[in-house]
């Protein structure tokens, strides 16, 4: 099982990114996919993420609320990617995006563990 994030960078108050995460090693079609992020001011090793947002194999989407409306989770099961857009970032988004795969409802609960998720991707937004 392979995860690869890419896409992170800093970037301004208002900005836009959009992340990929490519994968192989599995049956991507029937997965459903958590993007996730770590502050990296919680300590400098993720044990649990914070999950902002997932889609299931049938594309239906879930979101943490405080990334509503602002980022979008979308996949492409011919190119085995999940992506996350993300507009509007404020500096309270800065931290370290991780692809894992499941996901696991309600997003605004407790931080979560995953068995099989990627490197990450800094993300860090500032002025």
């Amino acid at each position: 099982v392979q995860l690869v994030e890419s896409g992170g960078d800093l970037v301004e108050p208002g900005a836009s990114l959009r992340l990929s995460c490519a994968t192989s090693g599995f049956t991507f079609d029937a997965t459903a996919f958590t993007w996730a992020r770590h502050n990296s001011t919680k300590g400098p090793e993720p044990v649990g993420l914070e999950p902002v947002a997932g889609i299931y194999p049938d594309g239906r989407t879930v979101y943490r609320n405080s990334v509503k409306g602002r980022f979008t989770v979308s996949r492409d099961n011919a190119e085995k990617k999940v992506f996350l857009q993300m507009n509007n970032l404020k500096p309270e988004d800065t931290a370290i995006y991780y692809c894992a795969i499941g996901v696991i409802v309600p997003l605004d609960g407790h931080e979560q563990e995953f068995v099989y998720q990627g490197q990450g991707t800094h993300v860090t937004v500032s002025s």
